[in-house]
């Protein structure tokens, strides 16, 4: 989409041409706005030590400052800076963003303490995620590597009005390079510890006037940095690569078509779970039950013992994305069209042991695809700036869940919640010992056993929308807008009996024997569900629809051409849906009510620039996955989503300062005091008044210098910094594994990371080397506990962050 500025607005450009975001943290190249066919052309007065940034967060090309909404830019400087290969890599340094990437294919994105803690198909992140406009629906085909990005506009707050759909605390919109007419190549290496192999090129081949081809390459390799203490198996790993290829024609003055293809294959070793309760290495040894936190290990010291057969982390990503613009003199004429299907498979331990008595494992395997279609208007006059749209979206989402374990993991769990009516207690021993004490060569233990739950959705959503900023004076600007969206899902469940097939042939052995006669138990005993034991062998669906409406009201004003204030009213909403592992489950809609008031400063000949908002939101009906003790009554936990309400204050802090052309500096911070309304966890704990578990705090802040005249170029040096505060408490924190579990370690502590970076650029920028650290002092954090496996087993397990990384860099233009 192309819009033409009135000629106040591009008076208000030329007069903020020293609006910028510092190198350190949020520059961009100055090829970048030549590539985005919907910036404008920078101002001819701009000054070298800023440079202007636009953004499409209103679906319009403005300047960032010129943007009444609370964002941040991630650029392309900053993640090559941070060496970062997806947004997980380098989300602290966005105060008030989190995105956990243990899991690439079941990302967590969390704004303002608000997110979805769910990777089932029958719910979606309250976090939207767009990738050149188009919703990336599905956690699982989300968090993918970065390959030509050219931007990141984190958007916090609710984005329905203009996001659309699931963005009801914010949205994070990642713009990738276009093909340009100037001719462009590139190929980047990196090499560091734990084995990190990293690859990436660039083409960008100008064919004629009217037409140019981009290509560009990513693989990422490693070794990991935790290894097995039984098999020598490193964890923590990458093997990802991928492929983007776009062709633009600007098939006349007034039309181009971009059409562009992503692919990505990820095939790696899935998250190390770290056991925390010590064991000798005798595989039938039973852990205590229950557990007894005062023995646990330190998980940053523990060996790692992961058992899990055929352990996996994979992914298989395409998309097309057809783009067409046309200019119709009033209005210009945006068509989006784009089809995802991506594959998905986790199958990870879920014990942190190697002992078959408390095997257990879960897998994830999701299949996806989608088309969006979109058809928009954006247009100006002299009173206003307007744009309207409408849009549909249809999705096929399948997913399995499973649970593997073995018959000696069910003897387990009788003796800690049930134990048989035998002499032991057992089940499946104690019938084997007497099968041998007979002469009979059959044991009943060592069989794999799974259960598993199936899910088919198909998902449509239709949208119509409209935002016009009027322009009621010189200085003020109020801005106007509503979305209605129709949600229409179908959903259903079938969970099967559970699979033990050697299982099954021995007990058919003994049946036709008549042992199991003889010894007075039924067959049926040995094959009911012990796991999911909702509707075995039925299937179960659901239909349903909602609709909403979502305004928003936004009132700037300009009190000079450098400093803008302003207060808006906006909602979000996320659609409601279903609990993937509980057959019938079902929710309502998300809504938030966002209130917001900020102000936008620069002062160019300061080289400063200082932004601040303060917010307050009411959150209902907020969908959280909780770990649930027993509220089936069969004694075996499950993972639930409940639902809340919530609110929130905050105040939200950004300054950058460029005191000369070679110094920058920003700082970066996030306040939030997140509370619960009326919340009764699935313990039935009543969470009402108390804290949500956000922390109050979280800051960032980056230093930058650069020398030059350096052997033939510039050598620059990068410090990063960043800090998040600890979780806050409350009286379900520690079931759910948040907070301060064990004396012998931390949870939910404060966590802090610094990475620096120097690197060498030539004067013609067709050379480049690089010195990097990521987590230079070596800060390292226990995430969060796991208690499923605890609260039957007795064998709880921990996730940790990684050490520090360091590499070197090389990058050539040829």
């Amino acid at each position: 989409m192309i819009i033409r500025k009135r000629a106040l607005a591009l008076c208000l450009g030329r007069a903020l041409s020293g609006v910028a975001t510092l190198a350190a943290s949020n520059a961009v190249l100055a090829a970048d706005d030549a590539q985005d066919p919907a910036a404008e052309a920078k101002p001819s007065d701009e000054t070298s030590r800023l440079d202007v940034i636009t953004v499409t967060a209103q679906s319009r090309a403005q300047e960032m400052q010129e943007v009444p909404i609370p964002l941040q830019i991630v650029t392309a400087k900053q993640i090559d800076t941070l060496a970062a290969t997806d947004l997980s890599r380098m989300s602290l340094f966005v105060p008030g963003l989190v995105v956990s990437g243990e899991q690439p294919t079941q990302p967590n994105y969390q704004i303002r303490g608000i997110s979805t803690d769910d990777f089932g198909v029958g719910t979606e992140s309250a976090v939207g995620v767009y990738i050149d406009g188009v919703y990336a629906a599905r956690s699982g085909g989300a968090l993918l590597a970065f390959n030509d990005v050219k931007r990141i506009e984190v958007l916090k707050g609710p984005q329905g009005t203009l996001f659309g759909r699931n963005a009801a605390a914010g949205a994070i919109s990642i713009i990738t390079n276009e093909p340009s007419n100037t001719f462009e190549d590139r190929a980047r290496v990196r090499v560091g510890n734990y084995g990190r192999k990293y690859v990436d090129g660039l083409l960008n081949l100008p064919v004629r006037d009217d037409m140019a081809f981009r290509f560009s390459v990513v693989d990422n390799q490693s070794e990991g940095w935790i290894r097995d203490a039984a098999n020598a198996t490193r964890y923590g790993g990458d093997d990802d690569w991928g492929t983007r290829a776009a062709w633009r024609w600007s098939a006349t003055d007034d039309t181009r078509v971009l059409l562009s293809w992503d692919h990505e294959k990820l095939n790696q070793l899935p998250k190390a779970a770290i056991g925390l309760v010590p064991l000798a290495n005798d595989t039938y040894q039973r852990p205590p039950f229950p557990p007894d936190p005062s023995t646990f290990l330190d998980p940053l010291h523990a060996p790692l013992y992961n058992d899990t057969v055929d352990p996996r982390e994979s992914r298989r990503f395409d998309g097309v994305t057809l783009s067409i613009d046309h200019q119709l003199g009033w209005a210009s004429f945006t068509s989006t069209t784009a089809w995802r299907d991506f594959d998905t498979l986790n199958r990870g331990d879920y014990d942190g042991t190697n002992h078959i008595v408390s095997y257990l494992s879960t897998a994830n395997i999701e299949s996806n695809s989608s088309w969006y279609q979109e058809f928009k208007f954006a247009g100006n006059t002299a009173l206003m700036d307007w744009v309207a749209g409408a849009s549909y979206y249809n999705e096929h989402a399948r997913q399995t869940s499973q649970t593997d374990i073995f018959t000696d993991g069910i003897d387990t769990l009788a003796l800690n919640l049930s134990p048989a009516p035998t002499p032991d207690g057992t089940l499946y021993n104690y019938l084997s010992q007497v099968l041998a004490l007979n002469g009979f060569p059959n044991t009943l233990l060592g069989e794999p056993w799974r259960e598993q739950i199936s899910n088919n959705g198909r998902f449509k959503a239709f949208a119509a929308y409209g935002d016009v900023i009027w322009h009621l004076g010189s200085n003020w600007n109020l801005t106007t807008g509503v979305r209605f969206t129709r949600d229409e899902k179908t959903f259903s469940w079938f969970n099967a009996p559970r699979q033990a097939p050697g299982l099954d042939a021995t007990l058919a052995q003994l049946q036709a024997a008549g042992i199991l006669d003889l010894i007075g138990i039924p067959i049926e005993t040995f094959q009911q569900n012990l796991v999911f034991t909702d509707a075995v062998g039925v299937p179960v669906s659901f239909k349903d629809s909602w609709n909403d409406t979502s305004p928003r009201v936004v009132l700037d004003y300009r009190f000079t051409p450098d400093v803008m204030a302003y207060v808006s009213a906006t909602k979000g909403y996320k659609a409601g849906g279903y609990n993937s592992v509980q057959v019938a489950s079902r929710f309502e809609p998300e809504k938030v009510w966002n209130y917001e008031a900020g102000v936008k400063s620069t002062f160019p000949e300061y080289g400063l620039l200082l932004n601040a908002s303060i917010y307050h939101y009411d959150y209902d009906n907020r969908q959280s996955l909780t770990l649930d003790p027993n509220t089936a009554g069969s004694g075996v936990p499950r993972y639930l989503v409940s639902s809340s309400n919530q609110k929130a204050d905050g105040l939200e802090v950004e300054a950058q300062w460029a005191p000369t052309d070679d110094l920058r500096l920003n700082f970066t911070s996030a306040y939030i005091n997140s509370t619960y309304g009326h919340a009764i966890a699935p313990s039935g704990v009543d969470l009402g008044g108390e804290p949500t578990g956000e922390p109050r705090w979280s800051m960032s802040a980056g230093f930058a210098y650069t020398w030059h005249a350096i052997l033939g170029g510039n050598v620059e040096f990068d410090l990063a910094h960043a800090w998040r505060g600890k979780s806050r408490c409350n009286a379900d924190s520690v079931l759910q594994g948040t907070c301060q579990i064990s004396p012998n370690f931390s949870v939910g502590s404060a966590q802090q990371r610094t990475d620096a970076r120097i690197g060498w650029t030539s004067d013609n920028s067709r050379f480049g080397v690089a010195f990097f650290v990521n987590n230079l002092f070596d800060k390292r954090y226990v995430t969060g506990v796991s208690n499923i496996s605890a609260t039957v087993f007795g064998t709880p397990y921990a996730l940790i962050t990684p050490p520090r990384m360091w590499g070197i860099e090389a990058l050539v233009r040829f």
